[in-house]
């Protein structure tokens, strides 16, 4: 349907159907965080969580009309599932040294944090939200976006750009993805030297039938 014969309400407007758009988009990434090798991973993460924070902050937080909050869908089992994805994919390259976290001014050590909270936290705000926006009743829709946009605010925002910061500094770093194209080549040449012995066991057996 063109976003022109949608009703004229704020949850229906181009720029929430956008973010609408891109927040299940990085669910759906996320939640397949396993089918990606670490560096296709880090490559999609470094475009999405830009554009996912650029759309968030377009927008102007509607009036609620409920007193209570959204109803919440996303458990704990489900939470952990997704940091746990991004965790054994990243590896040892999901820590990092936050300087944004509250205690930081009064530590004398380097507060260390991790890539895979971060997303599972900024996955568990879209994923509430947009489970709310399927529904499909406006006033519900509305009040699920004043609730993201809210949290956006408080702490998913940051929590996306430490992800997004420390995600950079990866994706940029030297000799990125040469791990994982060491590894294809020792796998490659290891399937050539086996079909390459299988090829020379047939041709024996060959010669020993001829013979």
């Amino acid at each position: 349907m063109d976003t022109d014969q949608l009703p004229d309400h704020i949850v229906y407007s181009k720029k929430v159907i956008e973010f609408v758009t891109v927040a299940a988009e990085t669910c759906l990434f996320l939640e397949h965080a396993d089918e990606f090798t670490k560096t296709d991973f880090i490559q999609k993460s470094v475009k999405i969580l830009p554009l996912l924070y650029l759309n968030a902050s377009l927008l102007e937080i509607p009036e609620p009309v409920f007193e209570e909050i959204p109803e919440r869908f996303v458990n704990e089992e489900d939470y952990q599932y997704v940091r746990g994805l991004v965790e054994q994919l990243l590896g040892n390259d999901d820590s990092y040294l936050e300087v944004f976290h509250p205690d930081m001014a009064l530590s004398d050590t380097p507060i260390a944090a991790f890539v895979s909270e971060n997303m599972a936290d900024t996955y568990q705000e879209l994923k509430d939200f947009a489970a709310n926006y399927q529904l499909g009743d406006i006033d519900i829709m509305n009040d699920a976006l004043v609730a993201c946009l809210e949290a956006f605010g408080e702490h998913w925002g940051q929590k996306l750009l430490n992800a997004l910061r420390a995600l950079h500094a990866l994706r940029f770093s030297d000799g990125f993805g040469s791990d994982e194209e060491e590894t294809e080549s020792v796998e490659r040449k290891s399937i050539d030297r086996n079909s390459f012995l299988n090829f020379q066991h047939d041709d024996d057996e060959e010669l020993t039938n001829l013979l």
